[in-house]
Formats: structure tokens, sequence, C-alpha cells
């Protein structure tokens, strides 16, 4: 059972067609939600009291990458 067999999986997977052992997936209808009347808010928001968010923290600086390690060059010997 392989890509060559025309009955199994994956031969139909690597042919490209569908059958018994590969059904197709079927289109599902979506429908959209119906919108929801909004009643307007009374005193509810009023009420609340306003709350103050603290401060948001700014970014720390980019920093610069680390130098790439470089093997020390031997020096030259004469001869």
């Amino acid at each position: 059972m392989g890509k060559g067999d025309k009955k199994s999986k994956k031969g139909k997977i690597s042919m490209g067609s569908y059958g018994v052992s590969r059904k197709k997936k079927k289109a599902v209808a979506v429908l959209a939600p119906k919108p929801k009347a909004k009643k307007a808010p009374a005193k509810a928001a009023e009420e609340k009291p306003a709350v103050k968010k603290p401060a948001a923290k700014k970014a720390p600086a980019a920093k610069k990458p680390a130098a790439k390690k470089v093997p020390a060059k031997k020096a030259a010997t004469k001869k």
C-alpha cells in the first residue's frame, strides 16, 4: 500500500483523486448572526467612577548586537 495504490488514501492523495477512502469535505453554509437591538444605558454608565490607567512604560533603548567572536590570528614566524 503506497503512493501507486489507487485504492489507498495515500495513493489517492498522490494522484489527486477522491473516493471511498478519501472523501471530499462538504462546504458548510455559515449564517451571519442577527444583530441584537441595544438598549440605551440609562444611569449605569454615569454611576461608574472614572478609572485612571497607569502610564505605559517606555520600551528600553535598543541594544547593539554583541560583537562576533573571531579566533585570534597566529603570529607569523620567521624562518
